[in-house]
């Protein structure tokens, strides 16, 4: 009998040990978040994507302790803290997104502090980023901040660190422009450990010059979040719009948004359809027409499916590797006058039918194809190739759930982003 209750209270204690221990590290976690100027109010919302942020733990912390990304946002939080005003602040959020994403580029590059880190990740840029915009969500400035001030700032954070705002292309003729997008990890919900090799391409392939016979290529790139909202908004007509117009500087000769789509495989899609469905990183959901922008030109019609211009032919005979490279033909429509009856067939689309997927389906992956596609055809720039390639999957994740990168999915994630920088290399030769 003593010995159950020496036992007890040996239980007893050890619970109470665990019980302070998680006390004291979530004191410490909100303090760390905080920061020492206590500049924040934790108990401000944020939205669900921020959320995985303290759900994935320690998975994002990891990442960022790693990689040697929290450095940026231990400046970001620094920096906004000891902000005096509305235009301090503006400048500051400015000048820290812009650099998060010129340092991933480097890092990608090979051109980082640490050239022994991995250069074909996108996490960290992607889990900084997300840390940044939680802060600046929660901040609590020494001076009034009104929400559309607010969203303003976190709107100049997103596009600054997302490359939107700095793509430069050199002016003159004989220069080939080409404009690229990637995406953020998604469906994060299910495994925090996800990483897109279409992001991670992009920071591959920003500022990539190709020699081509017809003259240099120049490749700027940018990252798209998988957010609804952020579509809605017109964030891709941004980044792709004012390098589409006749007297724009920089003017584009093609346009190619890039996304992950099915297991050892690429696909260049013929189609994408005016149709949007799916659950985004906020859990946010769409079924129905993907709506217009207003600041940006449309098409007098909007037109249901739009196909790729790209110089797919070029791209599928270059012979990269290790994935085989096909045009994806297929696409989805409701046909006249019901309405009703889905069908799904590789024919190119019958006169009057209503879009309900393109080749990548109907969700942000096809958007970005046709909304740049949208406002490249609003703005009359025919004479643009445009369309998107889907890239291999990421598979063989460790099986080991604490781990978040080992060997094989590192080899898997590498050879499709090479092959990935292969393709694009090859439609650039491609164009005249």
């Amino acid at each position: 009998m003593d010995c159950k209750v020496n036992g007890s209270l040996f239980n007893f204690k050890v619970i109470f040990v665990i019980f302070v221990s998680l006390i004291f590290l979530a004191v410490f976690s909100t303090k760390a978040h905080a920061g020492e100027n206590n500049c924040f109010d934790i108990e401000m919302p944020i939205t669900p994507e921020e959320q995985r942020i303290d759900e994935g733990a320690p998975i994002p912390q990891n990442i960022l302790e790693d990689s040697n990304f929290q450095r940026y946002v231990d400046e970001f939080i620094e920096d906004l803290c000891s902000a005096p005003n509305l235009e301090n602040a503006e400048n500051k959020i400015k000048k820290n997104g812009t650099q998060l994403f010129e340092n991933a580029v480097k890092q990608a590059q090979g051109q980082g502090a640490d050239p022994k880190l991995d250069r074909y990740d996108d996490r960290p840029l992607y889990w900084a980023r997300l840390h940044m915009v939680r802060a600046l969500r929660q901040w609590t400035p020494s001076f009034s901040l009104s929400e559309d001030e607010r969203d303003g700032l976190i709107k100049e954070l997103e596009y600054t660190s997302r490359g939107i705002t700095s793509v430069d292309f050199p002016n003159g003729n004989g220069v080939k422009r080409i404009l690229v997008s990637g995406f953020d990890p998604f469906q994060l919900q299910n495994e925090f450990r996800r990483s897109n090799p279409s992001g991670a391409s992009a920071l591959q392939l920003d500022g990539l010059k190709v020699n081509t016979a017809n003259g240099p290529a120049h490749i700027q790139a940018v990252i798209l979040p998988v957010r609804w909202q952020d579509f809605d908004d017109g964030m891709v007509e941004d980044a792709f719009a004012p390098f589409l117009a006749k007297d724009a500087k920089g003017r584009l000769d093609m346009l190619m948004t890039i996304s992950q789509g099915r297991a050892r495989q690429m696909d260049i899609e013929e189609f994408a359809g005016r149709w949007q469905s799916g659950v985004d990183n906020e859990m946010a959901s769409r079924l129905g027409v993907v709506p217009p922008v207003d600041h940006w030109p449309m098409p007098s019609e909007l037109p249901e499916f739009i196909e790729t211009t790209l110089p797919y032919e070029e791209m599928i005979n270059a012979n990269t590797g290790p994935w085989k490279v096909q045009l994806n033909k297929q696409i989805c429509e409701v046909l006249p006058p019901e309405f009703t009856n889905r069908t799904c067939h590789t024919n190119g689309p019958t006169p009057g039918a209503e879009a309900r997927s393109g080749g990548g389906g109907a969700y942000l992956s096809n958007e970005s194809q046709y909304r740049s596609n949208r406002v490249r055809l609003g703005l009359g720039a025919d004479d643009v190739a445009g369309g998107h390639l889907h890239i291999a999957s990421l598979e063989f994740y460790p099986k080991d759930k604490s781990v978040y990168i080992d060997e094989a999915f590192q080899n898997h994630r590498t050879v499709t982003v090479d092959q990935t920088v292969e393709l694009v290399k090859a439609a650039a030769h491609a164009l005249k």
